[in-house]
């Protein structure tokens, strides 16, 4: 199973549409669409955010471990929460919360 195929397996088990999948990842629904459609893999730049999306580590989404041999009666377990990603949204946030002053 290739990457993109894993995303889509992923995202039909946990009820997230394609559409709503390329928001929460900065993506154009066009590229997703192009995975898909064209069975090609997303960029390497986006797996992080991609793995913070979809609540897996980048082994996981890379390796297909627990998600290829995954039961279909057995959902995919999500990442601990160590291991989650902020992706740059939530950083920028943060940055701005810290950099209040305490009468705001």
């Amino acid at each position: 199973m290739i990457i993109s195929e894993r995303v889509f397996k992923i995202l039909k088990e946990r009820k997230i549409s394609q559409v709503e999948f390329a928001r929460r990842a900065g993506l154009s629904n066009s590229t997703v669409s192009d995975w898909k459609r064209k069975k090609t893999n997303p960029s390497a730049e986006k797996i992080m955010d991609i793995c913070y999306v979809l609540e897996v580590t980048p082994e996981q989404l890379l390796t297909g471990s627990g998600i290829d041999d995954a039961d279909p009666d057995n959902p995919i377990p999500a990442a601990p929460a160590g291991e989650r990603h902020l992706d740059k949204g939530d950083l920028k946030l943060l940055e701005d919360v810290h950099g209040l002053k305490d009468a705001q």
